[in-house]
């Protein structure tokens, strides 16, 4: 009995679901829905803007990221980067780069940020990004631990 109760229910919300899915018998509803999607070959040529008036700088899928000063996004972005940076692989060094790269945006004044990127970017044998990082940390906090681990790190480049 409760099967074909429940076949019964799930029979009559399919036909619902189905009857609601379908668009309804409007003639003149679907004549303008037509006209809406397809331009019509004698529309004149100045009702569609030019591409100039659109240029790409403008479209929100090619515009540059924006970075707003956030220091908790820059601490979970350090915290995701040192996960990365524990698996001790090239992709996971470019990972823990990539998130680095983005704290010390999210939080410019980060000595921390900076720190760990150098340190990425070292794995990654890129000295030159490694020196700056390194050195944007002893710019940013002179007296810390970091700068003082930062200083040992550019002894060792020199």
């Amino acid at each position: 009995m409760t099967r074909t109760l429940f076949l019964a229910c799930l029979l009559a919300l399919t036909l619902a679901w189905g009857s609601e899915a379908q668009p309804k018998n409007n003639p003149l509803q679907g004549n303008q829905e037509k006209s809406k999607q397809q331009p019509s070959a004698n529309a004149p040529a100045a009702q569609q803007p030019p591409e100039e008036d659109n240029p790409p700088e403008e479209d929100a899928s090619v515009a540059p990221k924006v970075y707003p000063l956030n220091p908790l996004e820059s601490e979970r972005k350090i915290k995701v980067g040192n996960f990365y940076m524990r698996q001790r692989t090239l992709r996971g060094y470019r990972a823990a780069a990539g998130r680095f790269e983005d704290a010390t945006k999210y939080n410019p004044s980060s000595a921390e940020a900076f720190f760990r990127l150098g340190e990425a970017q070292e794995k990654l044998k890129n000295k030159d990004a490694a020196k700056a990082a390194f050195e944007k940390v002893l710019q940013l906090a002179p007296d810390s631990k970091l700068a003082h681990d930062a200083k040992k790190k550019l002894g060792s480049k020199g």
